[in-house]
């Protein structure tokens, strides 16, 4: 390995945070928490808003299941991230770059790009609707307010990673908040929201609820998070012993899916304020997340109700935007070694996004942002299982795991989980094109 090769992934915040040797369990856990805050942006991104609206909309709380189901599999698989940047010391686009060949390491970086921006275009345009639904400023205006963002990350990475941290850590609460007053005013039924988490053979018998479903599920897990994760984690500076990189792998897989934990609370909370307000009053067919807005106050009676939907719709949109940021750097460190300003590299990734979000809101008008959306999602799911699949062939390979290489048991889940993800997205995508080349 050359001596370009063992550059860290973020060098500049490479093993920045320090962690205690000894001390207490939540002295060890607070140095630890942080990784997976970042990482549970991406399972309550704007992307996600749609396919929970309509779910709680047209089935209730019936779809909660799917909900639970594709939170655990998330968990799963950020934890085997944390066990290869910990066991390592390289990121997924490193270990990519270490074991394939040059041109499947360069064809793996074009498809991670493409998602990156895709999940972009999702973040900008949930930011966009919301700053209109607020403010009442013009989609093509709310996307270019957008790129304002970069100053934000420049001045947090220069003051330290903790900061961003920080920062994420806010905006989710934020976003928790919101939804708790949503629920607080919404007054869902509780025995039918846990009844919702008890999986229901309806789900599958109905091929409408079935598609929602599977929309769900390939819009949980995001590609880019399985390559942030694995770098983000190494910015704890622990010991370079087994002992101490057994204690980081717990660690961090702790705060990971604690933090996933919160995103399944925000993402059930979505789907449980649609049934509430929407399905079992006849407004079955609320998909968009516009008409959710005009709705939410008159129907709960409630004035603030739909300003405070807007403001959860903004954090989220604006904090998916820093962590996209950060695995678009470490993508292209990883796979071409190539180094670019933090800021530089922001504003061309959110340029890519910006260009045919505008042009398509210009050409098609604002009723298009639904169809973006959707795009963004479809664009994901067709990346997802190239990043899946590596992870979970380097996490089983004990000639680079060593003795953190996955047991017999976790390979078994790790590919089942692998094989329903692939198979329900290749399936979500086949259903997508039909429906694009046939309409109905």
């Amino acid at each position: 390995m050359s001596q370009i090769d063992k550059i860290p992934s973020l060098p500049e915040v490479h093993r920045t945070v320090s962690v205690p040797t000894n001390g207490s369990f939540w002295k060890k856990m607070l140095a630890y928490a942080g990784p997976g805050y970042l990482v549970s942006v991406g399972y309550m991104d704007p992307g996600n808003w749609a396919t929970d609206l309509a779910g709680g909309a047209k089935f209730g709380y019936s779809l909660l299941s799917i909900i639970l189901l594709s939170n655990l599999m998330a968990i799963l698989l950020q934890a085997l991230c944390v066990k290869l940047g910990v066991a390592t010391g390289r990121d997924l686009a490193q270990a990519c770059r270490d074991n394939f060949s040059k041109p499947v390491s360069f064809g793996l970086w074009v498809l991670c790009e493409i998602a990156i921006s895709a999940c972009d275009l999702a973040e900008l345009v949930g930011s966009a609707i919301a700053l209109q639904l607020l403010f009442n400023i013009p989609l093509a205006v709310g996307v270019c307010i957008t790129a304002l963002d970069v100053f934000v990350i420049l001045f947090l990475q220069n003051k330290g990673f903790r900061y961003i941290e920080a920062l994420v850590i806010t905006i989710i609460s934020v976003v928790g908040a919101c939804f708790i007053a949503e629920l607080i005013f919404a007054k869902p039924d509780l025995g039918g929201v846990l009844g919702g988490f008890i999986p229901q053979v309806e789900v599958v018998r109905n091929p409408e609820a079935l598609y929602i479903a599977i929309g769900i599920l390939g819009a949980t897990v995001m590609p880019h998070n399985l390559y942030l994760h694995s770098s983000i984690v190494q910015t704890r500076n622990w010991e370079d012993i087994p002992e101490k990189k057994r204690e980081a792998i717990k660690f961090g897989t702790i705060d990971s899916t604690i933090a996933l934990s919160l995103a399944l609370f925000i993402n059930s909370a979505i789907l449980i304020l649609a049934a509430a307000v929407f399905h079992f009053s006849g407004k079955q067919d609320v998909a968009e997340i516009q008409d959710a807005y005009k709705l939410l106050s008159p129907m709960l009676g409630v004035a603030p109700a739909s300003a405070i939907f807007a403001i959860a719709l903004l954090a989220s949109g604006q904090n998916s935007t820093l962590t996209a940021t950060m695995a678009g750097q470490i993508v292209m460190e990883g796979f071409l070694h190539i180094r670019m300003k933090p800021w530089l590299r922001r504003l061309l990734t959110r340029l890519v996004a910006i260009v045919p979000a505008l042009l398509t809101i210009i050409w098609f008008g604002e009723g298009s942002t639904t169809s973006m959306l959707i795009l963004s999602q479809v664009i994901l799911s067709l990346q997802l299982s190239f990043a899946v699949i590596p992870l979970i062939m380097f996490t089983s390979d004990r000639q680079l795991m060593g003795e953190f290489v996955n047991p017999t048991w976790l390979k078994v889940l790790a590919c089942t989980v692998a094989t329903i993800i692939v198979g329900l997205n290749g399936w979500l995508l086949i259903q997508t094109f039909s429906g694009w080349l046939n309409p109905s």
